[in-house]
């Protein structure tokens, strides 16, 4: 449930701050595969780990300064991520697409409820390829409420943004990929290729810790 794995992912930061390794990589574990997908709406697939990774770097180094629960742990790393990723999209010049499979996402009805289809199917990676297609805004909102899973004012404090507004960023992204989902079974349809089946994202193995990250934690333990 998630309260209960919220329970579990604030008891863990804070016996990751009293230098707890262990209790570090649990809070990796359970953060950064949403983390990466939010990265990766901002910068693309190509660099989306270098840039979780300085991410995680700043958190490690930080992280004694935070003070919060599981939600506020969330946003916290959101604003970290989102800040490194701008910083890249100002070295690079441009926001690049996304790439990826979309094929995850056929097979739905056309006429789907806009929010509830939508959000069933953005438990998939693959969910990360339509989102391209939608303005900033709205893909930033949609990324955060539904993947990484923050409220709409923890979700309004990593964008700088109103909770209404954010609210409406994300009911409007939504709202349109269901259109994108609708359009593409109806592309499938029509015949325009077989999809092959598709592995359950879920399946894979829990990303293990990167050791840049660990090793940065214990050097910031140690130089306390």
């Amino acid at each position: 449930m998630q309260g209960e794995d919220d329970a579990e992912l604030t008891a863990a930061v804070l016996a990751a701050q009293d230098g707890d390794e262990t209790a570090f990589r649990h809070v990796y574990r359970s953060v950064h595969p949403r983390l990466l997908g939010y990265v990766r709406t901002l910068v693309g697939d190509l660099d989306a780990e270098d840039v979780a990774s300085e991410a995680w770097l700043q958190i490690a180094r930080d992280l004694d300064r935070f003070s919060g629960d599981a939600d506020r742990f969330r946003g916290w790393a959101a604003r970290i991520a989102r800040n490194r990723a701008l910083d890249h999209i100002r070295m690079r010049g441009r926001r690049p697409a996304i790439g990826g499979d979309e094929t995850e996402l056929t097979g739905r009805p056309a006429d789907a409820d806009t929010a509830g289809e939508a959000m069933e199917s953005l438990a998939t990676d693959a969910a990360l390829a339509l989102i391209a297609q939608l303005p900033q805004d709205q893909a930033e909102a949609v990324v955060l409420r539904v993947v990484v899973g923050l409220d709409a004012k923890s979700a309004a404090e990593t964008l700088g943004k109103r909770p209404g507004a954010v609210r409406t960023a994300a009911h409007r992204g939504l709202k349109r990929l269901a259109e994108l989902m609708g359009a593409d079974d109806a592309a499938r349809r029509r015949g325009l290729g077989a999809v092959p089946p598709q592995p359950d994202p879920h399946d894979r193995a829990a990303p293990s810790t990167p050791s840049c990250v660990t090793h940065s934690r214990t050097r910031t333990q140690k130089d306390m």
